[in-house]
């Protein structure tokens, strides 16, 4: 089976999470960081899912799964341990024609969900078409010691460039060629060695003046991870 790759918008939307488990717990807290509203539906939520959502605030709907729970939402997630719960979700949602993600059962997915690494703006998805989820995981890991949190960094740095040479006006052509050689300079690499005045010197050799840090309310520290 073939999967095209695609990054979802799931801001203000409404997502449903069937099973709050272990695994379910981890799918609304990376659904919540995605911004999406979550509801969650478990028939007997324990310690753990009930603490997550007092201080999550997502919907926890105590209760069985039943197929009109799906209206409305714009995305569904298996995650129960029961097979038959997790076959009747997959069915109901893609009847209503909802993408479907049933954890570790590739047959009843619609969309399978890569291993993820996040630095900031940056998102390095790896997904080996549901063939082997631990070779995807081991693959992000080595990801890791490639793109550190410098690289979230220089993405926030290239943001708020990005936008104040657009509000200059000038034509796209000009600003593509700026754009690749802030791109292809050692951008990354000076704001991993955190050389405020290295990373000044190429911002104001590429765009000129009033791109330096400061001019731009940034500075070189991490933001913190998701």
């Amino acid at each position: 089976m073939g999967y095209y790759p695609a990054m979802i918008d799931l801001t203000g939307r409404w997502c449903l999470v069937v099973g709050g488990g272990e695994v379910g717990r981890r799918k609304i807290e990376a659904l919540a960081r995605a911004g999406a509203r979550v509801r969650v539906v478990d028939a007997d939520p324990d310690a753990a899912l009930t603490a997550l959502a007092e201080r999550s605030g997502f919907e926890l709907v105590r209760d069985s799964f039943r197929p009109e729970q799906i209206e409305g939402v714009a995305l569904v997630v298996a995650a129960t341990d029961d097979a038959l719960v997790n076959e009747a979700v997959s069915r109901a949602a893609a009847d209503r024609g909802v993408p479907v993600n049933v954890v570790d059962v590739p047959e009843l997915c619609t969309f399978i969900v890569p291993a993820t690494l996040r630095r900031g703006d940056l998102t390095i998805a790896v997904s080996t078409a549901g063939a082997s989820p631990a070779l995807a995981a081991r693959i992000r890991r080595e990801l890791e010691a490639r793109f550190g949190p410098e690289w979230g960094v220089a993405l926030s740095i290239l943001r708020r460039v990005r936008k104040k040479v657009l509000a200059r006006g000038r034509g796209a052509a000009e600003n593509k060629i700026l754009f690749q050689r802030l791109a292809d300079s050692a951008l990354v690499e000076l704001v991993a060695a955190r050389d405020t005045a290295a990373v000044d010197e190429v911002l104001t050799d590429v765009l000129g003046p009033g791109f330096k840090l400061a001019d731009m309310g940034l500075d070189l520290e991490p933001e913190e991870e998701a």
